[in-house]
């Protein structure tokens, strides 16, 4: 597989963190704009932003913490983190459904509910695939693809979200672009 795992996976734990870290400044940004007040189209929506947010935290600091642990610690500890880790994915990605359903569609856009289902299925394979690849203690390599596709999901979590805004400010040019009109 790799020529030198660790190195790999201190790599990976990198890419994470550069990923998680950029988008924890996008999101002060956008926290602090004007923007985030004036598209908050209801509650149930913000919700699920919100909820949105905390799913792409735990995503992205999966394969973080996950790859740091399998680095410096036994096998036992880093198959630990990840169980540890996958329940609260697990949680986080129930959390986040039930939010947009609540919603049911105000406020939201399509892209945020094609990548919710993308994102669900994504985190059933997450969460099993290393222990069907590597049995009941995982090899290193039995995380590997678990981890890879974390990082994308996380980053097309991230896309969505940033779509989401684009659409929702579409709604609010064409509503101006209405009342100028009248």
């Amino acid at each position: 597989m790799i020529a030198n795992d660790a190195e790999f996976l201190i790599g990976l734990a990198g890419v994470a963190a550069t990923l998680n870290g950029a988008f924890i400044v996008g999101v002060f940004f956008y926290m602090d704009s004007e923007q985030h007040r004036q598209l908050t189209a209801s509650l149930a929506a913000d919700l699920y932003l919100r909820a949105g947010v905390r799913w792409i935290f735990v995503m992205l600091a999966m394969p973080m913490f996950v790859s740091l642990a399998l680095v410096a610690m036994e096998p036992l500890i880093g198959a630990i983190v990840f169980a540890i880790s996958s329940v609260i994915l697990i949680f986080s990605t129930i959390d986040t459904a039930l939010r947009i359903l609540a919603g049911r569609g105000k406020g939201t856009s399509r892209t945020l509910h094609v990548n919710q289902w993308f994102n669900a299925v994504s985190v059933l394979v997450i969460v099993v695939l290393p222990w069907v690849l590597g049995g009941w203690l995982p090899t290193v390599e039995a995380y590997v693809p678990s981890l890879m596709l974390s990082l994308v999901a996380g980053f097309t979590s991230t896309a969505a979200l940033v779509m989401a805004q684009f659409d929702a400010t579409m709604g609010m040019v064409q509503e101006t672009d209405r009342t100028q009109d009248d």
